[in-house]
């Protein structure tokens, strides 16, 4: 089986960690885009990648790639990807996928209408440990899931023009940090029933913790924290009648959980073995979808993608959060 050749979009640290693993994992990486070409040089020289672009117009045009991954912050998401399909190439985004659910839909019509994938970049969601979870609760050890709970909390800057801080940036722990538990949760229970939502914003507009309460169509409940000013446990938890599962921190990167009985009892131990962060199992899965000319995995359908969009739209909604473009888009 012949791998896709891989381009990278922008040079970024996000970018530099999927390059590692795409490196350690033998994928074919062959070019990479930024804005400035001394950046893409440095990049290019990091990794052994041969061809570095100084526009990202130039890497989409690059006949010799199949698949760009997009690493820019999420609020150039929409037109970064939305350049690669144009171009042709399938994509994988970076989460959160994009700044709204309008975006998200536009680039899934796109895509559809291209013959393209156009895949989220939650790359949690393809981690080992992640997939016997899934396997665990399809054998029903859990019994039924009655409750879901994750944080996703850390100390991270507070000067107000860092990207997480600006609104004109897509600033916010929700979309950086808060992406994560929600896209778990939804993973796990399916999509919200209801929402309720409270955040502190900070002066700048955008919001510092955001906790939500979320109800499913099963009567489970969720709960979730973000916070970019304190570093928490970062662990997670699914509760059903038979058992439970407890993933240690940091929950949405390779580590262990277990599977307790309601008596203690310890039912199963998990402990993951990965190289490098484990990026490169989103990469698998793009590459695998795209050989067996599927536009939709089962692990994270674009569908879904759009619509824990639309929850997140709903959350900000709730905490008074709107971002500048959107403010210009409604006039």
């Amino acid at each position: 089986m012949t791998g896709l050749r891989w381009g990278i979009l922008a040079t970024g640290g996000i970018a530099g960690a999927f390059a590692s693993d795409l490196r350690t994992a033998g994928l074919d990486l062959v070019a990479v885009g930024s804005r400035s070409q001394e950046s893409a040089d440095a990049f290019a020289s990091r990794f052994d990648i041969a061809r570095a672009y100084g526009a990202y117009e130039a890497l989409v045009a690059d006949p010799d790639v199949d698949i760009i991954y997009v690493s820019t912050p999420h609020p150039m998401h929409h037109e970064n990807a939305r350049l690669a399909l144009e171009a042709g190439k399938h994509v994988l985004v970076e989460k959160a996928f994009t700044l709204n659910r309008a975006e998200a839909e536009d680039l899934q019509s796109l895509a559809a209408e291209r013959g393209l994938l156009a895949m989220e970049a939650m790359w949690t969601r393809y981690l080992p440990h992640m997939v016997r979870i899934r396997e665990i609760i399809a054998d029903g050890t859990l019994g039924e899931i009655r409750a879901v709970s994750a944080d996703h909390t850390q100390l991270l800057p507070a000067d107000p023009a860092h990207r997480l801080n600006a609104l004109e940036l897509g600033g916010g722990a929700l979309l950086d940090l808060g992406i994560y538990p929600i896209s778990f949760i939804w993973d796990i229970l399916g999509a919200p029933t209801s929402i309720r939502a409270v955040g502190r914003l900070i002066e700048t507009g955008a919001d510092a913790e955001v906790a939500t309460v979320m109800t499913h169509e099963s009567g489970a409940v969720s709960t979730s924290l973000s916070s970019s000013r304190g570093a928490g446990p970062n662990a997670a938890s699914i509760v059903g009648t038979a058992a439970r599962i407890d993933i240690d921190r940091v929950w949405y990167s390779p580590t262990t959980f277990r599977v307790t009985g309601p008596d203690g009892t310890v039912i199963e131990e998990y402990a993951s073995a990965v190289d490098g962060r484990g990026m490169q199992y989103q990469a698998f899965a793009a590459e695998r979808l795209v050989q067996d000319g599927v536009l939709e995995g089962d692990i994270l359908p674009v569908a879904e993608s759009v619509a824990i969009m639309g929850t997140l739209d709903e959350i900000r909604a709730q905490i008074g959060v709107r971002y500048p473009s959107e403010e210009a888009d409604n006039g």
